[in-house]
């Protein structure tokens, strides 16, 4: 804008930009902490996790240093009537919502609406102005079923965007599709 310095414009506090990333019990959950790290170096973002009961099997959550979100917070939040709803105030704090991994048990559950947990709730409530990534993982027999592409559709019929997998050596030893943030992960 003429006559407005570069100066002042640097001192004008910027927006933080708030990712919620979604953790679900892949084994690929074991990347949570290099993927958190990656997203804080992104200057302006702030980061807040949800994590499914089964994903907390495959990470230590003394390694994620952002807050970490599971199914007990959810109740130990809400109190009465007038109390704040955590699924509903992690949608509106929300920018951007990235799932990673997607396994199929909460890809199944998404594609047919199953609310069952703290992260299916934030995503059956989730603002569809707002875009919503997800990465699934799970093993290549479990990708290679038919009811996977059909429910991977489902998700982006609802305006979803798929990070897709990558084709490399599972934990289980097999070759095939995977999450991966990078080719040297």
């Amino acid at each position: 804008e003429p006559g407005f310095s570069a100066e002042k414009s640097s001192s004008v506090p910027q927006k933080k930009s708030h990712v919620l990333v979604g953790v679900t019990g892949s084994v690929a959950a074991l990347k949570l902490p290099l993927l958190i790290a990656e997203l804080l170096k992104i200057p302006g973002l702030e980061v807040k996790v949800v994590t499914t009961e089964r994903a907390k099997h495959f990470y230590n959550a003394q390694e994620i240093p952002v807050t970490l979100y599971s199914d007990e917070d959810e109740w130990q939040l809400w109190k009465g009537r007038s109390d704040p709803v955590l699924h509903i105030e992690l949608r509106r704090w929300a920018d951007l919502m990235l799932v990673a991994p997607l396994d199929a048990n909460t890809l199944a559950k998404l594609a047919n609406g199953i609310c069952d947990n703290l992260l299916t709730c934030v995503i059956r409530a989730w603002d569809l102005s707002k875009p919503l990534l997800f990465c699934p993982a799970m093993n290549t027999a479990m990708w290679e079923h038919p009811i996977t592409a059909q429910q991977v559709e489902q998700l982006k019929g609802f305006g979803y965007t798929e990070i897709p997998c990558v084709v490399k050596k599972l934990m289980c030893g097999d070759e095939g599709q995977s999450f991966c943030m990078s080719s040297d992960w």
